[in-house]
């Protein structure tokens, strides 16, 4: 099974981000919440595989930072 969304934990273990990384990617508005993370009915923080995906390729998330600025 895929899922679109993981725990900080297991994004880590795939991605090869320390958690404390990705951390500070959502705290400092590199990862934007909706698109690159959300946060789960429980409060957990979730990312978005392919919201990351996007980022990464640098399709629509640049233009959505520069406008959330």
């Amino acid at each position: 099974m895929t899922l679109r969304h993981v725990t900080i934990s297991k994004f880590s273990k795939e991605s090869g981000y320390t958690e404390n990384a990705i951390r500070m990617k959502i705290k400092n508005g590199v990862w934007l919440e909706g698109i690159v993370w959300i946060k789960s009915p429980d409060g957990r923080v979730l990312i978005d595989i392919e919201g990351y995906e996007k980022w990464v390729a640098g399709q629509q998330v640049s233009a959505l930072q520069r406008s959330a600025a």
